[in-house]
């Protein structure tokens, strides 16, 4: 049976998995395309500034090799020319670094996108394990990245030596010009040279983004268990997303409970049912259902009312109606307004007759629930 615990890895990585390893810094990045990108606007670049860099090196040197009497006397003044030229040189150094900095910063934003974490930046104690470290290091992913970087050393070293010993005689031409028309000339040869790298570190880039994308989406795949542990984190562990619903119906029961004193008048099956109903025409267009339930919930209603002298009225019909159609806090269904209205009538003048206000009604009134509106009706039918 295939090891579920981590070494059977054959289901891709989930956005979530993705979107977790990107927070701790593992990104696909390509260190060809970087290379790529800084030797090309590096070589772009001298190629644009050729001629005025070459005006303002030979005035430079030219500076640099002018003596006086001044100069020789003193070493210090010698001291101060030098620091003087050096910094010159340092500014060009500086803003060759720079824009080469922020080429190699783009190309790893174009390869792996903006991800700014701290994370990786954490102490990994694992990491110092010998052991650990040797399967790391025999990888096959660390072989693959070895043996791209030895093949990359050598055919850039190839194109090298083929360049040079195809231009050798034109290299060893230089030594009879002049050193202005010498610098120009070498500097055209090794713009072929540099154009046949860049070319070479081109191709490596177009490889190198796809495999280390392919790569790092290899090294996160899942098991069938880390799928599983993903899916019940995302979605909620069953048991307790069951204890909420419970401990949810327990407070929505306690809320319905303590507003059964409140009603109006409770209807009942008399055992299976039992519904409490509330009215006042000031805030309410229609009577709510603010309390039901079946057996012992029903048996529980029945028995808060008669605490609080709650009028409790059988009705089967209406009370399997009220049950089935009307919802908690909610009016009552249109339908069933005028069999809630003979109910309701009946309540009031019982109330009138117990405070001596009125004559005492005759009966229970006959209360009459469209069919289609009586489960038990319907289920006969």
């Amino acid at each position: 049976m295939a090891n579920e615990g981590g070494q059977d890895r054959q289901l891709p990585a989930s956005e979530r998995k993705i979107r977790k390893a990107r927070e701790q810094g593992q990104v696909a990045r390509s260190r060809d395309l970087g290379h790529f990108a800084v030797l090309a606007a590096g070589g772009a670049a001298l190629v644009a500034l050729a001629q005025p860099l070459a005006g303002w090196l030979r005035g430079l040197l030219a500076q640099a090799l002018r003596f006086d009497a001044r100069a020789l006397a003193s070493p210090d003044v010698m001291l101060e020319r030098l620091v003087g030229l050096g910094l010159q040189m340092l500014v060009l150094l500086l803003g060759l670094g720079l824009l080469v900095t922020l080429v190699a910063v783009a190309a790893a934003m174009g390869g792996g996108g903006w991800n700014f974490t701290l994370q990786a930046l954490q102490p990994d104690f694992t990491r110092l394990n010998p052991i650990t470290g040797v399967g790391r290091l025999f990888s096959k992913e660390q072989l693959t990245q070895t043996l791209k970087a030895c093949l990359l050393a050598l055919l850039l070293g190839l194109i090298g030596a083929f360049y040079v010993r195809a231009h050798l005689p034109d290299f060893m031409s230089l030594l009879a010009l002049a050193l202005p028309a010498a610098l120009a000339e070498a500097g055209a040869q090794l713009y072929g040279g540099l154009a046949l790298l860049v070319g070479a570190l081109a191709l490596f880039a177009l490889v190198d983004v796809p495999l280390q994308r392919f790569m790092l989406l290899k090294r996160l795949r899942m098991s069938h268990q880390e799928f599983k542990e993903e899916h019940k984190q995302a979605e909620g562990n069953p048991e307790i997303k069951g204890r909420i619903r419970q401990r949810m119906r327990e407070m929505s029961r306690r809320r319905m409970m303590a507003a059964v004193p409140e009603a109006d008048l409770v209807v009942t099956n008399p055992t299976h049912y039992a519904v409490a109903l509330k009215y006042d025409e000031t805030s309410m267009g229609a009577p709510r259902v603010v309390a039901k339930g079946t057996d012992l919930v029903a048996q529980r209603i029945r028995d808060i009312a008669r605490e609080h002298q709650v009028p409790v009225l059988e009705a089967p019909p209406l009370a399997r109606a009220l049950h089935a159609h009307a919802e908690l806090e909610r009016e009552i269904p249109a339908a069933l307004f005028a069999a809630v209205a003979q109910v309701l009538a009946y309540v009031y003048q019982l109330r009138a007759a117990l405070a001596g206000q009125g004559a005492m009604p005759a009966a229970v009134p006959e209360v009459s629930v469209p069919a289609e509106l009586d489960p038990l009706a319907k289920a006969a039918r």
